[in-house]
């Protein structure tokens, strides 16, 4: 019978030189880079009837277990370790299925009547804006002052002539105002909502409408153009907001209604008359001219050009007028609605 080969981690005595007649190390692997016992085959004959083997190790390690003992313990710890594990899993599982029915037990069903008692409750305690400051802050970007600029002829000196607003309809720049804003003007400025000052030119006019169109020389990156919007389903009684520089102060809101449609109206100096006009209650005056009227959307119906007062003062007193944006967006070139 062939004898079955065993494993030592010591050298018999007599074994000075490892394989090959070198000597080799008490202790370590045979390519001297570890610390650990060399193990190497036994070819002695087997202890006992030669049925059982043993692992023979340095007299410093601990006895070798039998084969029979060996397998039995790593399949008790492996045995141990499932246990453990599954005992693992249930506990999570418990407390996952308890959690859920917490949950459930506290959270009530959710229906029309608590959904209008949510909304009703968050009407009543947040503050939200108002229609018209909506309104301003949608078109408040493409809002821009104008000013006016001619040569004093005693000074040669060039000075202010007139304060306008004007609208931006095009973000490259171009821009809807009052042809009497910047009539008989050297030098057209224009500031932008974000500070950018920039001088502009008039690239056309629409006499009849009182309506002017300039080009910005300058313009800000970001841009924003305003959103215009069709008169033809515009009525009397709707809000509107006008915005503007009146008097030179500003951007200033001001809001009312449309108290009236199709209305004509003739110049103090009886120069020009104007038709086809959106009549409105918000408050304008002097530098509102050329800004924008929009309605709660923050769209724009028409562009400030008139106010009405039977008195020589150029104050407003109920009732201003604004030109259709459809009139407005042909002076521009721009297809109609």
């Amino acid at each position: 019978m062939r004898r079955p080969a065993y494993y030592s981690s010591s050298r018999r005595p007599g074994d000075a030189a490892g394989p090959g007649g070198a000597a080799g190390p008490a202790n370590g692997p045979a390519n001297g880079t570890g610390t650990g016992p060399e193990w190497r085959i036994d070819t002695s004959p087997p202890p006992g009837n030669g049925v059982s083997a043993a692992l023979r190790t340095d007299p410093g390690l601990p006895p070798p277990l039998k084969g029979g003992r060996l397998r039995t313990a790593f399949q008790r710890a492996a045995g141990s370790q499932r246990m453990v594990w599954a005992a693992i899993g249930l506990l999570a599982a418990l407390l996952l299925l308890n959690l859920g029915v917490m949950v459930q037990g506290r959270s009530p069903p959710l229906t029309q009547d608590r959904i209008n008692a949510a909304v009703l409750h968050t009407l009543e305690t947040a503050v939200l804006p108002s229609p018209a400051t909506r309104a301003y802050e949608a078109i408040l970007p493409a809002v821009v002052r104008v000013v006016g600029y001619a040569t004093d002829p005693k000074t040669g000196k060039s000075v202010e002539r007139g304060v306008g607003t004007g609208v931006v309809i095009v973000d490259k720049g171009i821009i809807l105002t009052n042809l009497h804003v910047v009539y008989g003007a050297d030098r057209i400025t224009v500031t932008f909502s974000d500070g950018l000052e920039s001088d502009a030119h008039v690239s056309s006019v629409q006499t009849e409408n009182d309506l002017a169109v300039l080009q910005a020389h300058k313009i800000p990156d970001d841009l924003h153009a305003a959103t215009m919007r069709s008169t033809a389903d515009l009525a009397v009684g709707d809000q509107v907001v006008a915005v503007g520089y009146p008097f030179g102060i500003g951007p200033s809101a001001s809001s009312g209604v449309v108290s009236g449609l199709r209305r004509e109206f003739q110049s103090p100096e009886g120069k020009r008359t104007l038709t086809n006009l959106i009549q409105f209650d918000a408050a304008a005056n002097p530098g509102n001219s050329g800004g924008p009227l929009v309605t709660m959307d923050g769209e724009v119906v028409g562009i400030v050009t008139a106010i009405l007062n039977p008195t020589q003062a150029r104050t407003f007193i109920g009732i201003g007028f604004a030109v259709p944006i459809e009139n407005a967006a042909s002076a521009a070139g721009m297809p109609p609605f």
